[in-house]
């Protein structure tokens, strides 16, 4: 039997899937639908397209993408109905994570830091990086143990000393008190 490879950010190696946007509501008689964008990216969502919606994983492919209020209005393929675009409310709208392009060195996606071993700068082992939180001044790195016990950790560089993605490995400072 064949060993599934594991992904970074996926324990049990299924595919990665990264959410770009978020259906509210259908808008118009036309099929299209209001979506909340959800991805540093938004000039990668465009017609043709081709996305995964909701839970299931729906595999479906932009008709239209145009700007509305904070957000966008789209239409997907054999979806031309406000009834059909209606069916499609409230779901996440993914892509799948082996086709998003590299980002630039030393960047990375926030699924690929999931699950990194936490070791403070001398070496202590402190938990994963289970979480990251998006706040208005910096991210939040949860770390949790394996009794569950949770450290929050500033994305700042007087926190976070190194992060080593050949070994999977984050290396950080505590501040006082944590």
């Amino acid at each position: 039997m064949a060993d599934k490879q594991q992904t970074p950010g996926s324990p049990t190696g299924e595919p990665v899937h990264l959410a770009i946007g978020f259906l509210r509501r259908p808008h118009g008689v036309q099929g299209e639908i209001i979506m909340d964008v959800h991805t540093d990216f938004p000039e990668r969502i465009k017609s043709g397209r081709k996305v995964l919606v909701g839970e299931k994983h729906q595999p479906l492919t932009f008709d239209t993408v145009r700007p509305h209020a904070n957000g966008l209005l789209v239409s997907f393929r054999g979806v031309d109905t406000p009834e059909d675009a209606g069916k499609l409310r409230n779901q996440w709208v993914y892509v799948k994570a082996s086709e998003v392009p590299p980002l630039p060195e030393g960047q990375h996606y926030q699924y690929e830091l999931i699950g990194l071993d936490v070791v403070d700068e001398d070496g202590n082992p402190l938990g994963k990086l289970a979480e990251i939180l998006e706040t208005g001044a910096n991210d939040v790195y949860v770390v949790r143990d394996e009794a569950g016990k949770e450290i929050l950790l500033p994305v700042i560089p007087s926190v976070i000393l190194n992060r080593d993605m050949d070994r999977r490995l984050l290396t950080v400072h505590l501040l006082e008190g944590l």
